[in-house]
């Protein structure tokens, strides 16, 4: 039996479009082209019954490697801590000062995006540095 190969990974959130578009900026992903006939993702936005609109974004990577990622509209906030969250690898294969440096900057350029730094989590004898953030809608994320 053969092994697979892709994945997506899902959110569930309250604006898809507004989550999406921020891990595009993180990750440089991008959003995929309106569906055929459509000039833009608005366009045929307004051809969908107000409930739908809105209910679901995604974006992939430009180079097909990395995971697709969707976007899902759900009713309910999020309550607690994420089971399952990415790891943005800025800082991989540097160590100490450097990596600490990289990791920093980083998390500027991510702030600025609309990401919340929670914490820093410091190198110990097992682990390096990395640092702990939310996403715009507060998803948990590390910046590693």
């Amino acid at each position: 039996m053969p092994s697979v190969k892709k994945v997506q990974v899902t959110f569930d959130c309250a604006d898809p479009e507004r989550v999406a578009r921020f891990w595009c900026e993180v990750l440089g992903y991008v959003p995929p082209p309106p569906p055929e006939g459509f000039a833009t993702w608005d366009d045929h936005a307004r051809t969908l019954p107000p409930e739908e609109r809105g209910a679901w974004f995604a974006c992939s990577d430009p180079t097909g490697v990395g995971p697709r990622l969707f976007f899902q509209r759900v009713p309910e906030g999020k309550v607690v801590k994420n089971r399952v969250h990415l790891d943005v690898r800025a800082g991989t294969g540097l160590v100490g000062a450097e990596r600490l440096a990289v990791l920093e900057a980083e998390c500027a350029r991510l702030v600025a995006l609309g990401a919340v730094r929670v914490r820093l989590l410091e190198a110990d004898e097992v682990n390096e540095s990395c640092i702990v953030m939310q996403d715009v809608e507060g998803n948990e994320f590390c910046l590693d």
